[in-house]
């Protein structure tokens, strides 16, 4: 496979043309009477016209046909994606996931878009407010087909296989501790290069952003220039009657027939484009004295909500780090929280569950629902030596956390048979050390 080029920025307002049709942008213009080439010129927003400028979203393409050249959309079989949050009545408790299983090539092929399994979720399409939790499990690629979600846009975290993503503004490698967004209503296709996992968080109504830093300053955590975004990569192919576009909308699946591929854009400007991040970039700052920071810190992106401080979703990471606090219990803290937590498994051991807790599974801690170590990770930690190590090497653990009370679906209850109905069990073997007659027996504090 060739090396594919990239654009570097977060945000940023870029231009890209396909090198076989150098100048195909229009001068000092959006939409002349005839675009270069004899193209069609078309505008993609993922804002409102009027939003302020610093939040104004759009791109122009210039393609071959435009992309309403395509016949009826009709409803098709919605396959396990759905956005009802009441197929089962809530479940308060702590829920662990066994690795979710992949199909076997051998014994049906299954695509991206077929591939793909709603687990949990809050709030209300209709009215661009909320946020759903997908797994998606395929063996074979999207052939002549191709979707986009005019509910919101996708996060897509793989975990095992890697992606080539085709866009409507070119495309995109992204693998296994990588991370790519595809933002609403753009077109993509995904292939695939063997039996592929990974998690999606979807959010509606808005687009993840960069943190705001506060007192960390103008540098760290994910910095703007590590985000790449595709160059402008074209095909003239045409598919009589038979390229199918998928579209979610309002969360349900529909299917429209095109004689051409979709991703015959020879040129695009603008700042709303797909993107994809490389995890290992991702500038760690952590403790240097006593205690724990709050894990937001650890914050890629995040999507805001109408309330300052509070996201709809943050997708956070724990990566490879220096330990060196002192007088603190190192691993993650025993902790309710008002938000809700789901966390994935990438690659290696999460610091705090070193048993259970494994690569392509997942776990959900709800709102106020207690969580922290399990008792070996208790025990072992109380009486470590306080010396610097590094922690998570070899591992990825990632959370899509949210000030929603997401439910979880028939799927994810049931049908997909990954629960870990034992989860709980890892707290049993916690002991009292209480001794109400010695303030400090082992003389540590």
């Amino acid at each position: 496979m060739a090396t594919l080029k990239y654009i570097s920025g977060f945000g940023n307002e870029c231009t890209s043309e396909d090198p076989r049709c150098p100048s195909a942008l229009p001068e000092g213009q959006n939409n002349p009477q005839v675009c270069p080439y004899n193209l069609y010129a078309e505008q993609l927003s993922g804002s409102a016209f009027t939003c302020p400028r610093s939040t104004n979203k759009r791109s122009w393409l210039y393609r071959i046909l435009p992309s309403v050249s395509h016949k009826p959309f009709e409803s098709i079989d919605q396959g396990h994606v759905t956005h009802n949050w009441d197929e089962v009545e809530p479940d308060p408790n702590q829920l662990r996931w066994k690795p979710f299983e992949i199909p076997k090539v051998s014994q049906k092929k299954v695509d991206f878009v077929s591939g793909l399994h709603t687990l949990c979720g809050a709030g209300d399409i209709r009215s661009n407010n909320g946020l759903a939790i997908h797994i998606f499990l395929c063996n074979t690629s999207m052939e002549d087909k191709c979707f986009y979600n005019s509910d919101g846009d996708f996060l897509i975290v793989p975990q095992k296989g890697k992606l080539l993503i085709y866009t409507e503004f070119g495309k995109m490698l992204v693998q296994p501790n990588e991370i790519c967004v595809i933002q609403r209503g753009m077109r993509f296709s995904i292939d695939v290069f063997e039996e592929t996992r990974g998690y999606i968080l979807e959010v509606y109504g808005v687009h993840f952003e960069l943190p705001d830093l506060g007192p960390i300053g103008a540098n760290g955590l994910a910095n703007p220039r590590d985000f790449l975004i595709p160059v402008a990569w074209y095909e003239d192919r045409q598919v009589p009657g038979g390229y199918t576009v998928i579209n979610k909308y309002q969360g349900k699946l529909f299917a429209a027939k095109q004689n051409v591929s979709p991703f015959n854009v020879v040129a695009w400007y603008g700042n709303y484009t797909p993107y994809k991040y490389n995890l290992e970039n991702f500038m760690v700052i952590n403790t240097v004295a006593f205690d724990h920071a709050d894990p937001s810190i650890f914050t890629v992106l995040t999507a805001k909500s109408l309330r300052p401080g509070v996201a709809i979703a943050d997708f956070v990471i724990f990566p490879p780090r220096w330990g060196v606090a002192d007088k603190t219990f190192r691993p993650p803290y025993y902790h309710r929280n008002c938000m809700s937590e789901f966390m994935g498994l990438i690659k290696g051991h999460y610091e705090a569950k070193s048993g259970g807790f494994l690569p392509g599974g997942g776990s959900l801690h709800s709102a106020m629902t207690p969580h922290g170590p399990d008792a070996d990770c208790f025990e072992k930690a109380s009486k470590a030596k306080l010396a610097p190590e590094r922690i998570a090497d070899g591992t990825m653990a990632f959370m899509f956390e949210s000030s929603l009370n997401m439910a979880v679906t028939k799927w994810g209850l049931k049908t997909s048979n990954c629960l870990d109905e034992n989860y709980y069990k890892c707290w049993g073997p916690l002991k009292s050390h209480f001794t109400p007659k010695s303030r400090n027996p082992a003389g540590l504090n």
